[in-house]
């Protein structure tokens, strides 16, 4: 083709078209070439990376990468729903669907992949569907409405994404694997299981080592059921297809372009096609010149910038890439990197299992201490520091890097100790070396400056902690003030603002932010970060500052988080669940009746909780007092399951029953949950009480864990067992029952008045200068000489408890909150609507999803992958 000016055209616009069109633009080849792009679907390039989050409330709009002022600020004739359906290489021409023709000088083809559906009988009956596009997802969530259980065939990385959005929309759902284990790709057989005990503890069904042999239908040609290769039957009304994606090649073979035995367009080093020096294939449609088809962004986001480099006339190359992943599947970090399987040979491997927590981390080393490769699930918080240390020796020994905090492990490797050329972001391809010199040559001062000006960050996700870190290291180094502030509002620290608070009386926000803000916030309403954090360190400390002891007194009110604010924890659909406080787990007959009358009396769904409550699912706002009037009646109280403060005490039931236990493990956990009820702090609270060494309440896994001995009780400290688990570290040992009272109080009002916002102990724990011995000076020996006023924080709090239940009910004016159209206080929200299941309700809104300010755990974890 002959034309003044040359054009481009891009047939394809998913994540890796996009970052295309993104290089041209950086080398100007916009402004001096017609860019022209075929897009199939009805919508430009969205995150197909993070599809699943549609499901947990993201949008399509939220998805979308392409801003379209992009678009038109590079004259980019985008064309969607549009696709090609042809091409003459011989005239240099494409034609589109429409019938429209447009000529090229340069072909790139971003045709992606296509899902794989085996071809077994009855593959596209009604209820069958694949995982691959916002279009599969809303067909998936409309047939849901109408169905109990689902299957996904296909147990790999979009295979247990599509089974946790089948989960999540009310679904029974298994999952059916060929291999023999899960992930198979990614993990080996060690990893593989722990994932599979963990998935198995959210209540899916795995079926592993078989396959499936037919789709069984009803007379309407609907789902009924799968048969299985081991001659079983396996009932379900949906189906979605993930076993795998193959290279989308068909306009390539149509043309004559030379594709590889197992698909894919063949093509060379600058992503060239090997059969048209004008043609260019990348992505997923791609067979590099190495042999392999890549599947994952950032080896796409390679070739995409290879190629724009090669229009361009530079030298650029695409030799391989970085197959490391981090993802977030169904709630559990999984993670591989480097040569995971040990496939180089002659390497030793370096193995931390602990099945019950649901952890296996392996590394990979060679004979020389080079760190080839490792999996990590369960836990992948070091899966960026490792993953840049991967093809050298750490400074430190392999065990350090696998062994989790509190297990013995010597301090960990940060971030800072990486080469400037280790990669950080391996989605763009950038180094340590480029980040500190984003810092020191350009300026940057925080992480969304770097970010813009060296893209890190802004693909997966997962390298956003380890760049945080290195830009803070970077400029302390260069002799720069990090602002260590709350947020915008103050440039103090939450443990600096609690002095504060504490030493001056500070009984209002609206005091502290005029009084101690930012000159630019002063007079200003504050912020989403620092009303919250205030409003808690006030509740913690109301009853020696002279404050409201109630969270909805006065200014209080407003300060709250959504459940705070209701006193109540708020779910998907707009209804609310009550919870009230069970000490210990122990709980009369009379009382158990009062609670199954209630669930009766307005239709509630009740489950008992991990934490040995019941947990009563379904109220409406205005419902919310007349239930807690009959609880408060039968001798109930708030169990707090809203707010970051205590929320139970778990227990055994020790050595009054038990022929194992040797303390009274029940009476102990009642008594700490009574003393320690409503205690407001960054984040919540957990403990228990075992009344053994057989550890049936789990007290390891707590923020504060009691386990008896013959001798006394054993206090361990700063564990988690939610989305980064963590085993608690013991603090002290055979201590009698004052003893324990008085370390418990110490460490706790310690933690509240050190920790960060939204800080679990088991952060804290790690992050606080000196760690486990630095706090067991302060709280055992009293280096710092502040116990006493520790025990006088605690002994305040507890002396001024009041149930906020019992409060509530009993003021008009805290009252007049609970409704759901202020303007009209008698009329309840049609949208919270209910279906029965398994003779209970469910919501009956799953596309519903309630966008208000984050509660409780939303905070704790961002999904990655």
């Amino acid at each position: 083709m002959s034309t003044d000016t040359p054009t481009i055209v891009l047939v394809g616009h998913g994540m890796v078209g996009q970052r295309f069109l993104e290089a041209l633009a950086e080398r100007g080849l916009t402004a001096t070439h017609r860019v022209v792009v075929l897009c199939e679907e009805p919508r430009p390039a969205y995150d197909r990376v993070q599809l699943t989050s549609y499901f947990s409330g993201k949008t399509p709009e939220d998805l979308s990468m392409t801003d379209l002022a992009f678009i038109e600020a590079h004259g980019i004739e985008l064309h969607v729903g549009d696709p090609a359906e042809s091409v003459d290489r011989a005239a240099r021409e494409v034609t589109a669907r429409s019938g429209l023709v447009v000529g090229y000088d340069v072909l790139v083809l971003a045709t992606g992949s296509y899902p794989f559906v085996p071809p077994v009988p009855n593959k596209d009956a009604k209820g069958c569907f694949v995982y691959r596009t916002i279009e599969d997802l809303l067909a998936i969530e409309e047939y849901a409405r109408r169905s109990t259980t689902g299957a996904v065939v296909g147990g790999g990385l979009l295979g247990l994404e599509a089974a946790g959005a089948l989960k999540g929309l009310g679904l029974n759902t298994h999952i059916v694997e060929f291999a023999l284990r899960l992930m198979p790709v990614q993990v080996d057989e060690g990893g593989g299981a722990a994932l599979l005990r963990t998935i198995e503890d959210m209540g899916l069904s795995v079926h592993t080592g078989v396959g499936t042999q037919e789709i069984v239908t009803d007379d309407a040609g609907a789902v009924t059921g799968m048969k299985l290769s081991d001659g079983s039957e396996l009932a379900t009304d949906l189906v979605v297809f993930s076993a795998g994606v193959r290279p989308r090649d068909q306009l390539a073979r149509a043309c004559g372009l030379d594709v590889g035995e197992r698909g894919g367009i063949a093509v060379d080093e600058q992503c060239r096609t090997v059969t048209d020096p004008h043609v260019f294939a990348i992505g997923e449609c791609a067979l590099a010149a190495d042999g392999r088809v890549y599947g994952l962004v950032a080896p796409g986001y390679e070739q995409a910038a290879t190629v724009a480099a090669t229009i361009a006339e530079d030298e650029a190359a695409f030799t391989g890439a970085d197959l490391s992943t981090k993802l977030k599947l169904l709630g559990v970090d999984v993670a591989s990197f480097g040569d995971a399987h040990g496939t180089a040979g002659d390497c030793l491997d370096v193995v931390y299992s602990d099945s019950r927590a649901g952890l296996y981390k392996k590394l990979v080393i060679g004979r020389d201490g080079t760190l080839l490769g490792g999996i990590l699930v369960g836990d992948a918080e070091a899966y960026g520091t490792l993953r840049a240390f991967t093809g050298s020796v750490p400074p430190v020994a392999p065990e350090s890097l696998v062994l989790p905090a509190g297990a013995g492990a010597p301090a960990q490797l940060g971030p800072s100790a990486l080469p400037d050329d280790a990669v950080v972001c391996s989605c763009h391809n950038v180094t340590k070396g480029t980040i500190r010199a984003a810092v020191t040559d350009h300026r940057c001062t925080t992480v969304p400056e770097v970010k813009k000006c060296t893209k890190a960050g802004t693909g997966c996700g997962s390298c956003v902690k380890v760049l945080g870190q290195l830009v803070n290291a970077e400029l302390e180094a260069s002799g720069v003030e990090v602002d260590k502030g709350l947020c915008a509002c103050f440039s103090q620290t939450r443990e600096e603002l609690y002095e504060i608070v504490l030493a001056l009386r500070v009984t209002s926000y609206r005091e502290l932010l005029d009084r101690h803000g930012r000159e630019t916030a002063r007079g200003g309403d504050g912020c989403e970060v620092c009303k919250p954090a205030v409003g808690s360190i006030i509740a913690s400390l109301a009853p020696t500052i002279g404050a409201g002891t109630h969270v909805l007194d006065g200014e209080q009110a407003a300060l709250q988080d959504t459940n705070d604010h209701f006193l109540a924890n708020l779910q998907k659909n707009g209804s609310y669940s009550v919870v009230p406080r069970i000490p210990g787990g122990e709980i009369a007959p009379e009382k158990l009746i009062v609670i199954g009358e209630i669930a009766r009396d307005f239709n509630l769904y009740t489950k008992i909780t991990g934490g040995q409550r019941i947990d009563m699912f379904g109220a409406r706002v205005e419902q919310l007092p007349l239930i807690w009037a009959r609880l408060v009646d039968a001798g109930f109280e708030s169990g707090h399951a809203y707010g970051k403060s205590l929320r139970t005490v778990k227990s055994c039931v020790g050595q009054t029953w038990c022929r194992y236990g040797v303390q009274d493990s029940v009476r102990m956990a009642i008594d700490l949950e009574l003393r320690y009820r409503g205690l407001r702090s960054p984040h919540k609270l957990k403990s228990a009480v075992s009344g053994c060494q057989r550890e049936c309440a789990e007290a390891q896994s707590k923020d504060f864990g009691v386990i008896a001995t013959a001798n006394g009780w054993n206090l361990y400290v700063g564990g988690n067992g939610g989305a980064t688990p963590r085993h608690a570290d013991l603090l002290a040992q055979d201590l009698s029952d004052a003893e324990l009272v008085r370390l418990i109080d110490r460490f706790l009002m310690f933690y509240i008045r050190t920790a960060d916002r939204l800080e679990r102990t088991s952060v804290w724990l790690d992050r606080i200068p000196g760690g486990l011995d630095h706090v067991r000076d302060v709280v055992v020996h009293d280096s710092l000489g502040i116990c006493d006023e520790l025990e006088a924080l605690m002994a305040a709090h507890v002396s001024h408890y009041r149930d906020e239940w019992a409060e509530a009910i009993g003021d008009p004016e805290k009252l007049a909150r609970f409704v759901s159209f202020v303007n009209a206080p008698d009329t309840p929200d049609p949208v919270v609507a209910f279906v029965p299941e398994r003779d209970q309700i469910k919501p009956d809104l799953p596309l519903l999803n309630i966008g208000l300010r984050p509660a409780d755990d939303i905070l704790e974890g961002t999904a990655t992958r």
